[in-house]
């Protein structure tokens, strides 16, 4: 990622369309370089996650659409390095809000009020493009994805990301359901991933057969170490089954652990009994 820098579009190589990969001005431990916003279209224009609502931010969008119209601004979630310039940059502009309310949840932006009540298999039509609209439940609930028909593309947000594994956060995030989505979207033609961090993705049926694959290994590290150490709490088992993890990361890894733990609860697979989790059978 070393060629992108905060703020200035670049094209996506390999495409027919016009689409720029504009990269956020908030580097950090959970955004890594910055969250990608991305410009597409050719005379009225899409623009998807326009990020943060900071001057610096919309300074670096507004030069980017270099006067031309904006049609419509798609959100795939509304987690706050993703959609609170959107409301800002809809006055400014007139583009019409495509995404899911905010659900109650920490780190949400209630600020983002959708045009309409938009439901999954809705067609966004904008400079002669269809996008659909993909409800992806799982790292939050109100996750979208965005499928650009004409070049077999989905926008995945946090869904899916390059060289990384989204966090998964209870309750409003659910594992269960992240690992429907993922299945749904093996079901679809995708010739691309764009995801919400890191680089453009050209193998997308593998992306996501690994990411699933990755999903269910760690799943069965947790039910393996409920086994063998006779139950545990959840710092215990995090210690075990997330050895791998950097230690600053850990915090985060809990969270998507707990989402295991109560999926294998709902299942029938786990117990939780005074601060303790069991495997059953």
């Amino acid at each position: 990622m070393s060629e992108f820098r905060a703020g200035i579009p670049f094209r996506l190589e390999g495409l027919r369309t016009p689409i720029f990969r504009i990269l956020g001005h908030n580097p950090g431990p959970m955004t890594g370089p910055g969250t990608n916003s991305y410009l597409i279209g050719r005379n009225r224009r899409c623009l998807l996650d326009p990020g943060p609502d900071d001057e610096q931010q919309l300074e670096s969008l507004l030069a980017a659409l270099d006067g031309a119209g904006l049609d419509v601004i798609l959100v795939t979630h509304t987690h706050r390095d993703h959609s609170p310039l959107a409301a800002r940059l809809a006055r400014l502009t007139g583009a019409e809000l495509v995404g899911l309310p905010a659900p109650d949840a920490p780190g949400q932006d209630p600020g983002f009020r959708p045009s309409k009540a938009w439901r999954h298999d809705d067609v966004v039509e904008v400079d002669g493009l269809r996008l659909r609209v993909i409800h992806t439940p799982g790292h939050v609930s109100n996750h979208l994805c965005y499928l650009l028909e004409e070049e077999k593309l989905l926008f995945t947000g946090d869904h899916v990301l390059q060289g990384t594994t989204p966090v998964i956060l209870p309750p409003d995030g659910d594992m269960g359901h992240y690992l429907d989505s993922l299945t749904y979207l093996q079901t679809l033609d995708l010739a691309w991933l764009a995801p919400g961090h890191g680089d453009l993705m050209a193998r997308p049926q593998e992306e996501l057969a690994a990411l699933i694959a990755h999903r269910r290994g760690r799943e069965e590290k947790i039910v393996t170490a409920l086994n063998r150490l006779g139950g545990g709490t959840e710092e215990e088992l995090l210690r075990e089954v997330y050895a791998d993890v950097a230690a600053h990361l850990l915090p985060w890894a809990r969270k998507t652990q707990l989402a295991h733990l109560l999926k294998l609860q709902r299942e029938g697979r786990a117990a939780l009994a005074a601060g303790q989790w069991r495997a059953l059978a």
